[in-house]
């Protein structure tokens, strides 16, 4: 199958400025999804949050930007994608100046809302504004390669970023960071960065937007909840909500006269396999987060700061992965063949990733390298290909499906590979273990502590070797998943075919 599209002119150094000054604020929003991890403590000891607000200060900004994406992305291409962009770097940087200085709990829990629905409309519309200024399909793969690697490097970088200022400064220096990259958007962005929309967006349908959010939210706390705490039916109820509110979204679009999300994009050849591909590549990469970082924590006793800095190790090869693949794709190796082989590399990391044992820090930071860099190529791929499948008008709606999908497949890895890991843990220590170290390799080390002599160490030496063996069986797991996945893309992709001559050119109407 082959998606026509009409001539277009390269970009030139006006366009690749802009891109630089489009990857700072997408840098800064990727890194807000882990800054707090080392400025919980330190908000916790000056505002004295309770147990739940403490939750909702860290919980809050991942819910509003997954539950308002799909929404600011259909927003974007009826208003303009540079218009809103710019209004979400204005609320982006107020919102963190009022974070930083924050008196209250609550007063953070309003900032934090506000960073989500600014994030909601940088994410997409960076994405979306790539499509429209580099419509050379080469130059594209390249920027989109960049856009890539600058959103992986930025939820590497939050947590290091985070440790490093909350040690010479004060908690709220992680959220004054923003301001100056967001002062220049404003500053910049008007004069570099091209103005694009849908030129006939029909009505915009207000009834799609709770719906929407219904859908996502309640799927995304309970798969979350459902990984840090287990299962029970509280967690299960709010899944299944979700998903009934998704039928109901899903009905909507179908009958509604002017979709928040128009059906006809599913049926463009490559765009929903793309949006499927992608889901499971973020499925691949956050699963394996959620092992690693308590590996190195409690399994090799590293400091958090020095566990946050260890984890960088892998992100330095990732750079190369993105232009590898698009090297590969220009120089006629079909697309599918990339994403099947990326997939199968990734599937290999974790494979590596079974055989750590409890002792080997280097074959778990190669292991991260290889999965990460297999799934930076296949999603660099994928977003090329959903936002080349669909007509330049939707791109922000085309941005959105993918962020979403990103965002559900992070949620359900850390459900599903948690669980696993945590079935093996509890089955693999020794019987009569207490309960409370039953719960978490973090509780039995808490319990170990307050136990006399050999019998504390041979039961934190226990839930260790437990722990590890749960983050081997749930990397079996991903393998296995990932392995499928590339046959799945092998064969999904394999009739899809860009057109590497033409591409659709802004219009005077200002698509």
């Amino acid at each position: 199958m082959t998606m026509n599209t009409a001539p277009t002119a390269r970009a030139g150094r006006r366009e690749w400025t802009a891109l630089g000054v489009l990857m700072l604020p997408l840098l800064l929003v990727s890194m807000d999804v882990s800054v707090l991890y080392f400025a919980i403590p330190a908000i916790s000891a000056d505002l004295e949050p309770s147990s739940t607000q403490q939750l909702w200060i860290f919980d809050i900004y991942g819910f509003v930007l997954a539950g308002l994406l799909m929404t600011m992305g259909s927003l974007g291409d009826r208003i303009g994608r540079r218009r809103l962009l710019l209004f979400g770097a204005a609320a982006f940087g107020g919102a963190s100046l009022v974070a930083a200085y924050a008196d209250s709990a609550v007063t953070l829990i309003a900032a934090r809302a506000v960073l989500g629905i600014g994030g909601a409309t940088l994410m997409p519309s960076t994405m979306a504004l790539v499509r429209t200024m580099f419509t050379d399909p080469g130059q594209r793969t390249k920027a989109i390669g960049v856009w890539s690697g600058v959103m992986t490097a930025g939820i590497a970088l939050g947590s290091v970023m985070s440790g490093v200022l909350v040690e010479h400064f004060w908690w709220g220096s992680v959220f004054l960071v923003n301001l100056p990259a967001m002062v220049l958007l404003l500053l910049l962005g008007p004069v570099l960065l091209p103005e694009s929309r849908n030129p006939a967006p029909g009505r915009f349908d207000w009834v799609s937007v709770p719906l929407s959010m219904a859908a996502v939210l309640p799927v995304i706390y309970g798969l979350k909840e459902i990984a840090a705490n287990g299962w029970n039916v509280g967690h299960v109820v709010s899944v299944t909500v979700g998903l009934l509110f998704a039928t109901l979204f899903v009905h909507r679009q179908r009958t509604a006269a002017s979709p928040l999300i128009p059906p006809a994009l599913f049926r463009i050849p490559g765009f929903g396999p793309a949006v499927v591909l992608n889901l499971v590549s973020a499925f691949g990469m956050m699963g394996s987060a959620y092992f690693t970082t308590q590996y190195l924590q409690s399994v090799l006793d590293k400091s958090a700061l020095e566990a946050a800095l260890w984890s960088l190790l892998p992100s330095l090869p990732i750079g190369a992965a993105a232009p590898v693949a698009a090297g590969l794709v220009q120089r006629g190796v079909a697309r599918a063949h990339v994403v099947a082989g990326g997939f199968a590399i990734a599937a290999s990391g974790y494979l590596l990733l079974a055989l750590t044992d409890a002792h080997d820090m280097w074959l778990l930071l190669a292991a991260c390298a290889v999965l990460a860099c297999g799934i930076v190529a296949v999603m660099s791929q994928l977003t090329d290909l959903a936002l080349s499948a669909a007509p330049v008008e939707q791109a922000g709606t085309a941005s959105s499906l993918m962020e979403t999908g990103t965002e559900f497949g992070g949620a359900l890895s850390m459900a599903a590979l948690g669980s696993i890991g945590t079935a093996v843990y509890r089955a693999d220590l020794p019987d009569g273990t207490p309960e409370p170290a039953r719960e978490t390799l973090g509780g039995a080390l808490a319990v170990a502590e307050g136990m006399p002599g050999r019998t504390g160490e041979a039961l934190a030496s226990a839930a260790r070797e437990a722990f590890t063996a749960g983050m081997q069986a749930a990397a079996v797991a991903g393998a296995v998943l990932l392995f499928a996945a590339a046959v799945l893309g092998a064969m999904t992709l394999r009739r899809i075919r860009v057109r590497e001559e033409h591409e659709e050119a802004l219009s005077p109407s200002g698509v």
